[in-house]
């Protein structure tokens, strides 16, 4: 029989209550079953068992934003404003980094993220890199390809650009016996201070006509504001030394996406920390949905994104990480647990933000962003087998009273013992499977020598 069992202590299929000493069939990469062991026994008594012991079993954690092909840079830039952060992330990737190097940093970006129990990502992207490093990890994602253009006179060559990339990605997975099932392609026009109205009116009705999915980095920042506003702050002085035109709204970033016709294609908004209020009733009827990534918003000291009003508005949200230049890991538990401190403290409500909230935040609320919950998220019957397991037996999460209580608060990544994306095991509690990590870590140092 093709079946087999996980079992563990705990599982937790997120939208169903845990089940104590549970088990998970899988076959032929998905989940046929979920239950008591003794149950499943039962049912399936040919079936290899596979017990994690006090462990839990959860879904894969699903990452809404991350930038893999960055990794390499981790810690590189530090204490930087944010636009001299991104002048120096630019010119460093462009002066010292070749495509090989950036092939480096985004295998290493899939390692962390295979030994931090994360299955899926929506990555935005740049070079071909991210692609074939996630082809060749076993990871499901979402790669949005970047395009950039803060001129009005670069967008029809910015649009052409991008869709030769996007041809050169759909090809490559073509190419690859098991990424359709695993790999989306979507498009990313980078920000309000990288790309013009233009462009982004291309990009917009570009993304319509060939049903593709779009994410953006969107009210980010009170430059970026500025910038909107009347031209002033970091980006306008920027675009001033560049001899850049630029027509400022003289509105805030969702007005402005608004007026242009951006939120017709429902796009995946990133950060998203200075979106008022009053304007979440506007996202929530285009169907727009955001990334919250409160550690990266934290660390540039942007502000607190207002998470509890969009989900109030039914906006569906999930969390990121960014880029571990600005983060500086991809762990996600920690991502959870440091976003509901931050936003108890915030808001001086010690009840909300539940361990449970966040366990969903991290799996069915991440897979409904992407529009991925019908396949991922939870564990349920017929769902592709995504699964994680977290070890619970340590000194620093012992004992445990409530398993989810204990992943949130105080378990981390190096907890996960096994890591599974449509039932193929990238990651065994001992080494990643599917990437060479002894040598990506070797040629890593090799790029960050390059980097000083």
């Amino acid at each position: 029989m093709s079946v087999s069992l996980l079992a563990a202590r705990w599982v937790l299929p997120v939208t169903t209550p845990p089940i104590d000493h549970g088990a998970v069939a899988v076959e032929f990469g998905r989940i046929r079953a979920v239950g008591h062991l003794q149950d499943l026994r039962q049912q399936f008594p040919d079936a290899q068992v596979t017990d994690f012991g006090s462990s839990a079993i959860l879904p894969g954690l699903v990452n809404v934003h991350s930038h893999l092909e960055l990794t390499a840079l981790r810690g590189r830039i530090e204490e930087a404003s944010f636009q001299q952060w991104i002048v120096q992330l630019v010119t460093l990737k462009a002066e010292r980094l070749t495509p090989a190097d950036l092939l480096t940093s985004a295998r290493l970006g899939c390692i962390e993220a295979i030994r931090s129990g994360i299955t899926t990502l929506a990555d935005t992207a740049d070079a071909a890199a991210t692609l074939e490093a996630l082809i060749e990890s076993g990871l499901r994602a979402v790669v949005f390809q970047e395009c950039f253009g803060p001129g009005p006179e670069q967008a029809e060559a910015g649009l052409d650009q991008l869709r030769l990339k996007l041809e050169a990605h759909h090809d490559r997975i073509a190419r690859a016996a098991t990424a359709a099932s695993r790999l989306r392609v979507g498009i990313s026009p980078h920000a309000p201070y990288s790309v013009s109205a233009r462009l982004y009116r291309l990009a917009t009705r570009f993304a319509i006509d060939h049903q593709l999915d779009m994410a953006i980095h969107a009210a980010e920042s009170q430059d970026e504001q500025r910038l909107l506003a009347d031209g002033s702050g970091a980006f306008g002085d920027s675009f001033r030394r560049r001899a850049i035109t630029f027509e400022p709204p003289e509105c805030p970033t969702v007005t402005y996406f608004e007026r242009l016709g951006v939120l017709d294609a429902a796009p995946l908004l990133i950060h998203g920390v200075t979106i008022a209020d009053q304007e979440l009733s506007t996202l929530a009827a285009h169907g727009v949905r955001l990334a919250h990534c409160p550690k990266s918003n934290s660390k540039f000291g942007h502000g607190v994104a207002s998470l509890h009003a969009w989900q109030q508005h039914g906006i569906p949200v999930g969390l990121g990480t960014d880029s571990v230049v600005s983060n500086n890991n991809c762990d996600l538990i920690e991502e959870a647990r440091y976003c509901a401190l931050l936003h108890r403290v915030h808001r001086a409500d010690s009840e909300s933000l539940t361990a449970a909230e966040m366990l969903r935040l991290m799996t069915i609320d991440g897979a409904r962003t992407l529009r991925l919950d019908d396949r991922i998220g939870s564990i349920e019957s017929g769902k592709n087998a995504d699964l994680i397991a977290i070890d619970l037996s340590r000194s620093h999460n012992s004992p445990v009273y409530d398993p989810i209580t204990a992943i949130v608060f105080s378990s981390s990544a190096r907890d996960v013992v096994m890591t599974m994306v449509d039932g193929n095991i990238l990651y065994d509690g001992r080494n990643v499977l599917t990437l060479d990590e002894p040598e990506v870590l070797h040629q890593t140092g090799i790029v960050a020598e390059k980097l000083v």
